[in-house]
């Protein structure tokens, strides 16, 4: 097994991964525009389909909205946590009944059939965290593909910006007083990250060349019994789109869910999201600007495509 798949499923299997998951459109802002632009993409592409893979499913976000559009979805996570909370939040939804529940890491879809689902979805990244067998794990999402896929990976040229700012999910928050880890990590530690900041330009040309956040220090750290963030490849927006064409599919489009909003300060964004109205406009303003190809490989921390299988 290579490190990517062991190091993840420690990372998603801790046990409070589900809850804290499905929370995160109350916690963060940066979540409630990239999930708002997903919702709209995947509802505008639901013609014709019946049946629908969700690979990395996570807490059951998109797995629940396409039950409650009438789909049959085979919810597919490497971590039963999040697979127990979708489980529970489906319940409650009503839609139990229309979703199939499977425990599985991506590298492997050998129980699917060719052309299983109408369409195909894997959001929020997980197929990056696949590395270095993503190229293969997107080929294994397109053969299960019967009429659609929609794919959102990590943005190298989104993730690139990180290495200049160490306080960047700050901007984000929307309760610095929310009972979540990474808040009060991220809360706490501003000052010192701020201090203790040093641009290095060696870091920034190595993701722009090589796409590869992470290695040998998150393997260490895994061997030492810890609970590291997992290896990460980010796409460049050509070389996405070239290998989904390659793969056979078709009509390719792209988008970076978050490039408006990360030009936003915090105080901008908190009063906009304490607004119905202006956070509705606002939010269909970051669909059609995120949708732009001018913009995509910007988006917060995704690069979406959708495209037709033949």
């Amino acid at each position: 097994m290579d490190y990517s798949q062991k190091i993840s499923e420690r990372q998603w299997n801790q046990p409070d991964k589900g809850e804290l998951e499905s929370r995160r459109e109350e916690t963060y802002i940066d979540d409630i525009i990239q999930k708002d632009h997903l919702q709209r993409k995947l509802l505008e592409n639901l013609d014709g389909i019946r049946t629908v893979f969700d690979g990395g499913a996570g807490s059951g976000r998109f797995s629940i909205l396409l039950a409650r559009q009438g789909c049959h979805v085979t919810h597919f996570d490497i971590s039963q946590p999040m697979i127990d909370k979708a489980r529970e939040l489906a319940e409650q939804a009503g839609v139990l009944d229309r979703i199939t529940f499977v425990k599985g890491a991506l590298e492997d879809l050998s129980a699917f059939p060719d052309r299983a689902f109408d369409l195909v979805i894997s959001f929020d990244a997980p197929v990056s965290y696949t590395y270095p067998n993503q190229n293969r794990v997107i080929a294994e999402l397109v053969r299960i593909a019967r009429k659609r896929i929609m794919l959102s990976v990590s943005s190298r040229l989104g993730s690139l910006p990180y290495l200049a700012n160490p306080i960047q999910k700050n901007q984000f928050i929307l309760d610095e007083d929310a009972d979540d880890p990474f808040v009060r990590w991220c809360v706490a530690g501003r000052e010192r990250m701020v201090e203790g900041f040093s641009f290095d330009v060696r870091r920034a040309e190595k993701l722009l060349a090589d796409g590869l956040m992470g290695g040998e220090a998150e393997i260490a750290e895994y061997e030492r019994g810890g609970v590291p963030w997992c290896i990460t490849y980010t796409f460049l927006p050509d070389e996405l789109a070239g290998l989904l064409t390659e793969l056979g599919v078709r009509d390719v489009r792209l988008s970076g869910p978050g490039a408006y909003g990360r030009t936003l300060p915090r105080e901008i964004l908190l009063k906009i999201m304490r607004d119905p109205g202006q956070k509705r406009d606002f939010l269909d303003f970051c669909y059609r600007f995120d949708a732009n190809p001018y913009v995509c490989g910007l988006g917060k921390d995704n690069l979406l495509a959708v495209g037709e299988i033949p």
